[in-house]
């Protein structure tokens, strides 16, 4: 059975819990593989709206064991939060695992995170200020503690204990106010003792379920352009959200991935600092956040909206080895008169081969739109391909033309069910 990818095209927010959603109720295991609270997923059911952010959106269904991979930076106090908001309304978390291999987030991350924005002024990254960053450098520095060390309640207190002294020290030397250690000790001991009944080997745990034939499916929590080595550097996020990303962080082969989906939304948007060639300003941008309630699902930031850039997409499909594309939110666009697609760039008169491989090149660049009519329909009762206006077909070709890539799925609206699926066919030039 297959192991499915699920990963962001653009620079989140691409609807990736929607189509997770749909795909969970096929699969055995739903597994988040990097991230941490700084990325929230929305899955609308009737009139219920669920908000995630570190349990996968697989839990909305009693047959799917939902997944916190090794790749994943956990912050205890949120993660119980939202375990017990679920749970207050009927979604039993029971099934829930947690890797041992993933890292845990601490008050001193979170710290890090505020005083380092703080220091670059105007430079700011525009992180969520979450810890996430902190935690990973911890990681790699090899100074982390991971979720596996609760089980040992003696050497779990030393260690956060040691580490929270460390960091207290580095706080004394900036002059900024100490951590009650003796506190932060009690409440982590609070924490880790709830945290045991979810922990897991969840790396033999899925080889286990693929021996047995079960369907994995791997969600990222950001998108390929926030990806620490892929993105748009620095303004991307501290992990690897790419599919190569999805090995990295479940302990699931690259020979065991049959299909990689990417979801970008049928315009883009992006969140905090950073370049955006296809950015668009003033009324119409107003138009599309209002619409498209482009606001951060975690931070309620508003989101910089533009249009459609297929020389981004056909990069990360060529990064990410996409097999398909989820197409969502067209039902935004239904009143407008003229859809516009960036379908290459040029930077000082000349037209560019690619996408650029840095920040810098990128900001400079002109896009080079290719316009299409609207729909002018609401497409929300659209059920199948035959009931899609010509004009949502003609972008859908368009999209396919540029990255070479089948479109499978289409939003066509916010509820679960608010999709069209397509027969994936082999795209030709």
């Amino acid at each position: 059975m297959p192991v499915t990818v699920v990963v962001g095209t653009q620079w989140g927010d691409e609807g990736k819990a929607k189509i997770i959603d749909l795909l969970a109720s096929s699969h055995s295991h739903v597994v988040r593989y990097q991230g941490g609270h700084n990325a929230g997923h929305t899955v609308v059911v009737g009139a219920k709206r669920y908000a995630l952010q570190l349990v996968p959106s697989g839990v909305l269904y009693e047959t799917v064991v939902p997944v916190i991979g090794n790749g994943v930076v956990v912050d205890l106090p949120t993660l119980f939060a939202e375990i017990d908001a679920l749970e207050s309304r009927g979604v039993s978390c029971k099934r829930l695992r947690v890797s041992t291999l993933a890292h845990l987030i601490f008050p001193w991350h979170q710290r890090q995170d505020a005083i380092s924005e703080a220091l670059r002024g105007d430079s700011k990254l525009g992180t969520t200020l979450k810890g996430i960053g902190p935690a990973y450098a911890d990681k790699v520095k090899r100074i982390g503690v991971r979720a596996g060390e609760v089980r040992d309640r003696e050497r779990f207190h030393t260690l956060v204990k040691e580490r929270a002294v460390q960091e207290n020290t580095v706080f004394a030397s900036l002059g900024e106010p100490l951590m009650d250690v003796d506190d932060v000790v009690a409440r982590y001991d609070e924490y880790a003792q709830r945290l045991l009944p979810y922990l897991a080997d969840t790396v033999n745990m899925l080889h286990d379920a693929l021996d047995q034939n079960a369907a994995v499916l791997l969600e990222g929590a950001q998108a390929t352009f926030l990806d620490i080595d892929h993105g748009t550097y620095p303004f991307v996020t501290s992990s690897n959200p790419t599919a190569g990303g999805a090995c990295a962080g479940s302990g699931v082969g690259p020979r065991d991935i049959t299909r990689v989906v990417g979801i970008a939304k049928a315009y883009t948007t992006r969140v905090g600092a950073g370049p955006f060639p296809s950015e668009v300003h003033g009324a119409l941008g107003d138009r599309i956040v209002e619409i498209g309630h482009e606001f951060g699902t975690v931070t309620g930031r508003r989101r910089r909206p533009g249009w459609l850039d297929l020389v981004m997409l056909r990069h990360a499909a060529r990064v990410n080895s996409l097999t398909d594309i989820a197409l969502t939110k067209l039902d935004v666009l239904d009143d407008f008169e003229t859809i516009r697609a960036c379908v290459g760039y040029r930077l000082d008169g000349q037209t560019m081969q690619g996408y650029p491989d840095d920040a810098e090149t990128l900001a400079r660049v002109e896009c080079v739109y290719e316009d299409l009519p609207g729909w002018k329909q609401t497409l929300r009762k659209c059920r199948s391909e035959s009931e899609l206006p010509r004009e949502v077909l003609a972008l859908l070709a368009l999209v396919e033309r540029h990255t070479q890539v089948p479109v499978s799925v289409v939003g066509v609206g916010p509820e679960r069910d608010d999709v069209v699926l397509r027969t994936v066919r082999m795209v030709h030039t």
